[in-house]
């Protein structure tokens, strides 16, 4: 069957599940969770960027790359969820950038906060040199260079395939995913879509392992680690979860990508599992991102007071 006719039909039976199983409710917790963290994660932001001395500082800098990976994901995400649910026809080529783009953010999310458990790990065990290690510019260079590898496969494989596939071959299309973007590409490249993904899954489990391993051997003798309720064992907890929470949508979606090309699973299954991922599990992390960072980093929560202070006295003077 022609490419752009199995597409058509795809993405058609898609919609079709979706509207049966009355799955475009999902949109409604989705719209909450997004608008919530598009409306938190501009606060940190702003806290960061006014305040000198957390720009100064390379965890923030990092968390304020986090929060714009997720600001960037959480839009096309919210974006995606609506025009699928409502079966707005979009152009193919737009459909693969935003699908390009989406695993952009999502990697680049996932890559940064790898690093900021390396720069802790780096903080903890050369405390003297730590500065000198990763200065503001270096941790700007480091970011940039976290943008270009997260965006190097996703860009340079929609680039090939708009130079290569025929003119108009395909049409618009009712339900534009991330997964049907990349389940064609898999059939045709099935090694360059699970090489990229397992080698970034490898290279960050193994790199938080070895890390946070690392920090315990290097922390024990020092007593941090006897209370029960310590703030080390309830910052690494969090920070924990936070890992977890980042980390499984994309196992379920390396999961989806399985059973994406199996003609023996049923056309439910996958349409069930993509909508309670897209949905519900990959907003989990960016929902409860903004709490950890502007609760267990006091110098954010400080800044955030201090600034709604000002704002408050500036009002109070303008009133008088």
């Amino acid at each position: 069957m022609d490419g752009s006719i199995k597409m058509a039909n795809l993405t058609q039976e898609w919609f079709d599940c979706l509207q049966s199983w009355r799955l475009q409710f999902f949109f409604i917790p989705a719209t909450l969770v997004t608008l919530i963290t598009l409306s938190t994660n501009p606060v940190l932001l702003t806290c960061i960027f006014l305040s000198r001395t957390l720009r100064q500082e390379t965890r923030y800098l990092l968390v304020a790359n986090t929060l714009v990976a997720d600001l960037l994901f959480l839009t096309l995400n919210l974006a995606t969820v609506f025009c699928n649910a409502l079966g707005v026809y979009i152009p193919h080529m737009l459909c693969q950038l935003n699908t390009a783009v989406t695993v952009t953010a999502y990697c680049c999310a996932i890559l940064t906060v790898t690093v900021m458990v390396a720069d802790t790990y780096a903080a903890v065990r050369w405390p003297l040199h730590y500065r000198e290690l990763l200065p503001p510019a270096r941790t700007v260079r480091i970011m940039v260079g976290l943008w270009v590898v997260a965006a190097l496969y996703p860009i340079s494989m929609w680039v090939m395939m708009e130079m290569t596939r025929k003119v108009n071959s395909y049409g618009d299309t009712p339900i534009c995913l991330v997964l049907i973007s990349l389940g064609f590409i898999q059939a045709t490249n099935m090694v360059g879509v699970h090489i990229y993904f397992c080698t970034a899954a490898l290279v960050c489990t193994a790199l938080i392992v070895y890390c946070y391993v690392r920090l315990y051997m290097v922390t024990k003798t020092q007593g941090i680690w006897q209370s029960r309720y310590s703030r080390a064992r309830v910052t690494l907890l969090a920070h924990g979860v936070l890992l977890l929470l980042y980390f499984v949508p994309g196992l379920v979606f390396t999961v989806e990508l399985v059973l994406f090309q199996q003609e023996d699973v049923s056309q439910d299954v996958r349409v069930w599992i993509n909508t309670v991922n897209m949905c519900i599990l990959m907003l989990l992390p960016r929902a409860f991102a903004p709490c950890l960072y502007g609760l267990r980093y006091r110098e954010i929560s400080d800044t955030l007071v201090q600034l709604l202070h000002r704002h408050h006295r500036l009002s109070q003077a303008t009133v008088a």
